[in-house]
């Protein structure tokens, strides 16, 4: 069936239907906050459609999906048909169609998802817990093959069940959003099924990489360096403490822990990302060797405490080597002040990397990066994750240095079968051999992709955006302050963290005992948010303080009505707490 042909149905079909009508209202909708009485009825309608009940019926659960119905209708036969009748096992004429009516089988159903991930009369969640999703969905593995029509209905259903984490009313995590431009690279990525170890293998994608790379380092401010994708800003971090002792230690890679002989210490603040932590763990320094400095009211770490701890290691015959600066923390959103940490780092000759996997994506801010990185250049590492601020599909972590040639150094073993040096093109390109990994998947080209798309003034667009966004909440916040306690005020980036007040506790002194109350209220709310679907954002306790919301702003899609729907959700569903 010819592409043109589905793609003209589906139009047709979206437009006999009125659904086209939604992106029209969004788009003279961003920017300016509908009146009270709309934003009243349009909640209350969005209470009588999607008020859920506790316990969810079997009937709910099951769902409705005919998918011999489905694919008549899409005039897709694919009856009697197994993986034998496609591609690669097959081959020719029928193989060809069976194969493209199989992916515009699934085609539809993405796109489905999609269009219900951005029409923000659908809910966010249909949440079931664990006993029923394994009653909603079979997730045996069967001895013999199924057909694809039982496939295209199991894609069908996991869908059915999962988060839509791009829903503008998805404020739960700092990974959010669904990028279309990405996610077609993700898609092309998924088809050409490269491994990024070698230039042999993925000579299009390693260039991309070289490119995109070189360009991130120049935003950080590094005229040399060497960068590599690592599978998640936690190993990112890690790659930043092996490097860093292979430069204090470069015995170490051929002799091991034998070949130092000093008590190795690293330091991070109380909110620091627990990655720091695992790897200190992971790469045998032990968690008690990984100091935690303290911060302050806003979260960010102390430079007084983290030269008294230094010192006081140091007074103890120990080596201090490695310093984390928090560059957007998990909770707050705070930043580590840069150059202060970079001076002590400096005195006593230590490493000193930025976690900048979460606050990254504002270096792409000439307005934002100011105050929060500067000093960005005098880091010896950096780690930053496209997939959070700037919303490249997961998962796309990128791990920077400002030295030449030690990536290398630290990790190569020249495999022989592999890596041959004696290849008829630059081995230089030959990525695998100074990475941890061997293998690794191709993050590259939804990132590039998405860059392309948008442009750097794209990029920075879409920072200033969402940090305004942020204003706006908070300042909605503030007019409802019988409602809203605002737990970080002035937050340096998209993080707002807060708790909600009910009705009977708005009359009450702020005191312990309030603060209390206003934690389990969190938890109670939260599960009531689960089971109503409209809405989600994330909770959790730190330092003496119990739960409290933090909700996230990282979502494109997102404008202020959608901040407005969040408060008035909020209160729809707690009031009575």
């Amino acid at each position: 069936m010819p592409v043109p042909e589905v793609v003209e149905r589906r139009m047709s079909e979206r437009r006999s239907s009125g659904a086209s009508n939604f992106g029209d209202r969004r788009g003279s909708q961003v920017g300016e906050r509908r009146g009270s009485t709309v934003l009243g009825e349009r909640i209350q309608t969005a209470r009588e459609q999607r008020t859920r009940l506790m316990s969810l019926s079997k009937s709910t659960m099951k769902g409705s999906f005919d998918v011999d119905s489905f694919l008549s209708e899409k005039d897709l036969d694919i009856s009697s048909k197994t993986y034998k009748d496609i591609f690669p096992v097959a081959s020719g004429a029928e193989a060809e169609d069976t194969t493209s009516k199989f992916l515009y089988a699934v085609v539809e159903i993405l796109l489905d998802f999609i269009n219900q991930t951005n029409d923000r009369d659908a809910p966010v969640i249909d949440f079931h817990h664990p006993s029923q999703i394994t009653k909603a969905m079979d997730f045996s593995l069967p001895d013999y093959p199924l057909p694809l029509e039982q496939l295209v209905a199991d894609c069908r259903t996991a869908l059915k069940y999962q988060v839509k984490t791009g829903h503008p009313h998805f404020f739960n995590q700092l990974s959010q959003g669904l990028d279309i431009v990405s996610m077609a690279g993700e898609w092309l990525a998924a088809t050409a099924n490269a491994n990024m170890f070698t230039y042999e293998i993925a000579p299009v994608f390693i260039m991309m990489e070289h490119d995109v790379l070189l360009k991130m380092r120049e935003i950080i401010g590094w005229s040399q360096g060497d960068s590599i994708l690592a599978p998640g800003g936690s190993i990112s971090n890690m790659y930043a403490l092996i490097i860093a002792r292979h430069k204090h230690f470069p015995e170490h890679k051929e002799k091991g822990m034998q070949a130092i002989k000093e008590h190795l210490i690293c330091y991070t603040s109380k909110h620091s990302h627990y990655s720091l932590k695992g790897a200190a763990a992971t790469i045998g320094l032990g968690l008690q060797n990984c100091r935690e400095v303290n911060v302050d009211e806003r979260g960010r770490l102390d430079p007084k405490h983290l030269e008294q701890l230094v010192e006081e290691d140091m007074a103890k015959g120990y080596r201090p080597f490695f310093v984390n600066c928090t560059s957007g923390s998990t909770v707050y959103g705070s930043f580590d002040p840069i150059n202060a940490i970079a001076d002590i780092c400096q005195k006593h000759n230590i490493w000193m990397h930025i976690d900048a996997a979460w606050g990254g994506g504002l270096l792409m801010s000439k307005t934002h990066r100011v105050g929060r990185f500067d000093g960005v250049e005098r880091a010896n590492s950096l780690t930053w994750n496209p997939h959070k601020l700037l919303g490249t599909l997961l998962q796309c972590s990128t791990f920077h240095l400002k030295e030449q040639g030690i990536l290398t150094d630290c990790n190569t073993l020249n495999a022989r079968y592999l890596f041959q040096q004696d290849k008829h093109y630059d081995v230089s390109y030959d990525t695998g051999d100074k990475v941890i990994q061997c293998g690794r998947h191709n993050d590259i080209f939804k990132f590039w992709l998405s860059w392309r798309g948008k442009g750097t003034t794209g990029f920075e667009f879409q920072m200033d955006r969402i940090m305004e966004l942020t204003q706006y909440q908070m300042r909605r916040m503030r007019e409802l302050g019988e409602r809203f306690h605002i737990i970080v005020e002035d937050p340096e980036m998209v993080n707002v963290c807060f708790w909600y007040i009910p009705e009977r506790l708005r009359d009450q002194p702020h005191d312990q005992k309030r603060i209390k109350e206003l934690g389990k209220v969190t938890a109670e709310l939260k599960s009531r948010m689960m089971f109503a679907g409209n809405l989600m954002v994330s909770y959790q306790p730190l330092d003496d303080k119990p739960n409290f919301f933090r909700s996230i702003i990282s979502n494109q899609a997102c404008n202020e009505e959608d901040i407005d729907f969040m408060m008035e959700e909020f209160d729809r569903l707690g009031i009575d707490l």
